[in-house]
């Protein structure tokens, strides 16, 4: 039996472009961080982040969250990453900036 209230699939930002859904769950991830008072954004290659400088490519990743986070019609579910301390590529301050900068533009913490 199919229910209405499990995650039944997930999807990139090009599968959801031009749907509107119920609901939507993002999984915001160090790409794009809060950092120096502003957003910033990073491309991961090889081993580390990247700083990205090419503004068709900041405007890509700017725009990728943008069409995530603007497909729901009831609500979004917004989750942010524990970072790890034991991994230089998933420092706790990437995931805690963005969730304090969320959580300062009005998002909820459950």
């Amino acid at each position: 039996m199919r229910s209405s209230n499990a995650l039944e699939d997930a999807a990139t930002k090009f599968d959801v472009q031009g749907l509107e859904l119920d609901w939507t769950c993002v999984c915001w991830d160090a790409n794009f961080r809060w950092e120096n008072g502003a957003l910033q954004t990073w491309q991961f290659r090889g081993t580390r982040w990247r700083a990205v400088n090419d503004t068709s490519r900041q405007a890509f990743i700017v725009n990728s969250y943008r069409v995530l986070m603007t497909r729901a019609k009831q609500g979004i579910i917004v989750f942010v990453p524990e970072g790890s301390a034991a991994d230089e590529t998933r420092s706790p301050s990437f995931y805690d900036g963005i969730l304090t900068h969320l959580l300062a533009c009005g998002f909820e913490s459950l």
